[in-house]
């Protein structure tokens, strides 16, 4: 098994502001307004998926089109804004559910930070992404698309939840890459996010036995590495990308 002194080395190296332009966290460091921050950062969470090079461009795409003031696009929606933006599994009708989700949330219960927060203090079955889901579920519609519920994963199929896990830990953990603004819940309560890549490489490392990249899989991930530290086990999340970079895998 990899070492602490190894995983701290590569966390040293790579939590640096450096990691910021080539990482979808770029586009919540585009802003000041802590509520402009939370809203890119879960725009550019729900895109976060394929290549890189790719995504990030949709991106910018989809922030130009919100004329990049993300709670003002937000609070004075309409479909229409999106023209016919899409990316791959996310059609435009299921960016434009979700953002018309999102305003009602920012129009009448608070923003993301008081969504989490619910569902940090009221989790169902250990889980406190399933309250923040089902806000969205409990206002979709009939039709609503498969685009939908891959953006927003239902936490009840046991997923690994990675794109929320990495929204959640932008808004939580302070350093030189995470913001740290929102102040409910320690960095010790965060989940390590599961992507393939993570899982092979904390397999490599010997800090993952089980073979499913699923929720039980992050938080044996997830438990092996507070063992390391156990006040801020994501921080490792630098690690794994360093080391993927260091060994090419």
């Amino acid at each position: 098994m990899i070492t602490k002194s190894e995983l701290d080395r590569l966390v040293e190296t790579y939590e640096t502001k450096q990691f910021i332009k080539d990482d979808p966290v770029r586009f919540p460091n585009r802003f000041k307004n802590k509520k402009d921050i939370e809203l890119a950062g879960f725009i550019a969470s729900l895109v976060a998926y394929g290549r890189r090079d790719v995504f990030t461009k949709k991106l910018d795409e989809l922030f130009n089109l919100a004329q990049n003031e993300p709670l003002n696009f937000i609070q004075n929606f309409e479909p229409k804004i999106l023209g016919n933006f899409n990316y791959r599994f996310g059609k435009t009708e299921d960016f434009a559910e979700i953002f018309t989700i999102l305003k009602e949330l920012y129009l009448k219960d608070g923003g993301l930070e008081e969504l989490f927060k619910y569902g940090y203090n009221n989790p169902i079955d250990e889980n406190m992404f399933i309250p923040v889901t089902d806000y969205f579920y409990a206002r979709t519609k009939d039709k609503t698309g498969q685009g939908f519920y891959f953006m927003i994963p239902n936490p009840k199929k046991g997923g690994a939840m990675k794109r929320m896990c990495m929204f959640l830990r932008w808004m939580v953990r302070k350093g030189p890459v995470d913001f740290g603004i929102w102040k409910f819940m320690p960095a010790s309560d965060l989940l390590i996010p599961l992507d393939v890549h993570v899982a092979r490489i904390s397999r490599q490392m010997g800090l993952l036995t089980r073979n499913a990249n699923d929720f039980k899989a992050v938080l044996e991930l997830t438990n092996n590495l507070k063992k390391f530290d156990s006040q801020d086990p994501t921080k490792y999340d630098f690690a794994m990308f360093g080391y993927g970079v260091n060994n090419k895998v």
